[in-house]
C-alpha cells in the first residue's frame, strides 16, 4: 500500500466531467474530539475502521444506494489503516475495483475520476481515515523524528535548528511576507476569526467557540511569528466520497457534483527561494491554469473555494496564488470580509483545517459538494454553480474544479 501524494492523472478536456460526486459522510469531528479531550471514566476512542464505517455509512445513505451498487473501493489512511481487501467486507462490500490511493486530497480524486471514464468500475466508495491524536502522535519538536519515522526528508536537514515540522516552513513564508507586504502578526490573525466564524456555523466542526483578534494575540507562539491559532487542529475522523460514472449520477435523487478538471505543478529548482520569497505562486499560478482550462471555465467562475490550511499564510498563499487577488493582497482581503459567505470569494465555509477539522484536505471537498447542492445550511453560498479545492504543500499544488449538474 503506498501512502503520500499520488501520481496524478494529466489533466486532460476529455476526462472533465466524466465523473461526478454522489455522496459524502463524515464522522463525528466535534463530538469525538470532545470526548476525547473529556475521557470520562471507561472512554475509549473509536478505532480507525470504526470511524470509516459511520462515514461510509453516512455517504451510502446520502447517496441514496446500496451496498450492491458500490463496485469499487479506494482507501487512504495518513498513518496506515486496513488494506481494501480487509477493509471491503468489513464494509460489507464486493468490489471489482480496489486500489490504495495515498492519503492527502491531491491525486486520489482526479484518478478514482480516470479510472471510473476508463471502465473499471462504475461507483467508487473512496474511504480516508486518520487517528493520530488518539494515538499521542506528535508533530513537531525534539520528540518528532529527523529523518525516517515518516519525517519528510526537508525536515531532516534543518532539525538541529528547530526546523522540525511543517510549522516552520509557514512561519518562514510570514516572515518574509510581513517584511515585504508590511503585514503584521495581527492582520495575519483575520484569517484564523473568519474560519472560526464560518466554524460557529458547522454542528460537526471540531473548534466552534467564537474567536476574536484579541485571543488570537493572546495566544502562544507555535513557531514564531505564527500563534497557536495560526496551525491546524489534530483530530480523529474519517471522510467517505462516493463517486460514479456521470450518466449514472444524472438519475440520482441529488444534483450530482461534477469533475470538472485539476492540476497539478511542483517546484522544480531553489525551493526556499520559490516557497518564501514567491510564496509559491509560480506553482499554484501553473497548477490552476491547468485545471481552468481542463474544466473551461474561468477564475472569475469559481464562487467557492476550498483551501487546503495547515496554517494561515499558507491558505493566503493559494488564494493569491491562483490569482484571485494580487499578491500581497490576500491578507488584506480577508480583512475586508472577501472570504466571508457572501465575499467575493468565500472560503473554507466548513471551517477548514484551523476550526472545522483537519483531514488532509478530504473535508474542503465535502463542504464543496454540499455547496454546491445548495445544501450548506447557515453558511450556504448563494446561486453557486462553479467550486475549486485545492491541496498545496510547501512544494507542489492540486486544485480541483467542481460544477453543479443537472
Amino acid at each position: 500500500m503506498s501512502y503520500g501524494a499520488i501520481a496524478m492523472p494529466p489533466a486532460s478536456r476529455e476526462l472533465s466531467r466524466k465523473a461526478a460526486v454522489i455522496g459524502v459522510g463524515e464522522s463525528d469531528f466535534g463530538g469525538d474530539y470532545a470526548a476525547e479531550r473529556a475521557k470520562a471514566p471507561g472512554y475509549e476512542a473509536p478505532t480507525l475502521e470504526a470511524l470509516i464505517g459511520k462515514a461510509f455509512q453516512r455517504a451510502l445513505d446520502d447517496a441514496g444506494l446500496e451496498r450492491k451498487d458500490v463496485d469499487g473501493l479506494s482507501v487512504s489512511y495518513t498513518y496506515g489503516g486496513p488494506p481494501a481487501e480487509e477493509l471491503a467486507p468489513q464494509l460489507g462490500l464486493s468490489p471489482r475495483y480496489a486500489v490504495a490511493n495515498g492519503n492527502i486530497m491531491a491525486g486520489p480524486l482526479p484518478r478514482i475520476c480516470a479510472d471510473i471514464a476508463a471502465g473499471k468500475a462504475d461507483v467508487v466508495a473512496m474511504v480516508f481515515g486518520v487517528a493520530s491524536r488518539s494515538a499521542g502522535r506528535q508533530f513537531g519538536g525534539n520528540t518528532f523524528p529527523a529523518g525516517g519515522g515518516g519525517a519528510p526528508s526537508s525536515y531532516y536537514y534543518y532539525h538541529p535548528w528547530g526546523w522540525s515540522s511543517q510549522a516552520a516552513h509557514w512561519a518562514l513564508m510570514f516572515s518574509h511576507y510581513s517584511h515585504a507586504y508590511g503585514v503584521s502578526e495581527e492582520d495575519l490573525g483575520a484569517v484564523a476569526v473568519q474560519l472560526r466564524a464560518h466554524a460557529g456555523r458547522n454542528p460537526n466542526a471540531v473548534m466552534r467557540k467564537p474567536l476574536t483578534i484579541a485571543d488570537y494575540m493572546a495566544s502562544r507562539y507555535i513557531v514564531r511569528p505564527l500563534h497557536l491559532f495560526d496551525i491546524c487542529i489534530v483530530n480523529d475522523g474519517a471522510v467517505c466520497l462516493i463517486v460514479s460514472r456521470a450518466e449514472l449520477a444524472a438519475r440520482g435523487a441529488r444534483p450530482p457534483v461534477l469533475v470538472a478538471g485539476w492540476g497539478e505543478a511542483r517546484v522544480k529548482a531553489d525551493k526556499m527561494d520559490v516557497m518564501v520569497r514567491q510564496g509559491l505562486r509560480p506553482v499554484i499560478a501553473e497548477a490552476g491554469r491547468q485545471a481552468l482550462d481542463m474544466a473551461q471555465v474561468s477564475l472569475d467562475d469559481i464562487g467557492h473555494f476550498g483551501g487546503y490550511d495547515p496554517s494561515t499564510m499558507q491558505l493566503v498563499n493559494q488564494v493569491e496564488g491562483y490569482g484571485f487577488v494580487p499578491a500581497g493582497s490576500g491578507v488584506a482581503f480577508c480583512q475586508a470580509g472577501g472570504m466571508d459567505i457572501d465575499g467575493r470569494l468565500p472560503t473554507n465555509t466548513e471551517g477548514g483545517n484551523l476550526s472545522g477539522s483537519y483531514m488532509q484536505g478530504w473535508s474542503q471537498v465535502v463542504e464543496t459538494v454540499r455547496q454546491l447542492r445548495g445544501e450548506a445550511g447557515p453558511r450556504q453560498v448563494a446561486g453557486l454553480d462553479v467550486a475549486m479545492t485545492s491541496l498545496a504543500q510547501t512544494d507542489q499544488a492540486h486544485p480541483i474544479i467542481y460544477v453543479r449538474g443537472e
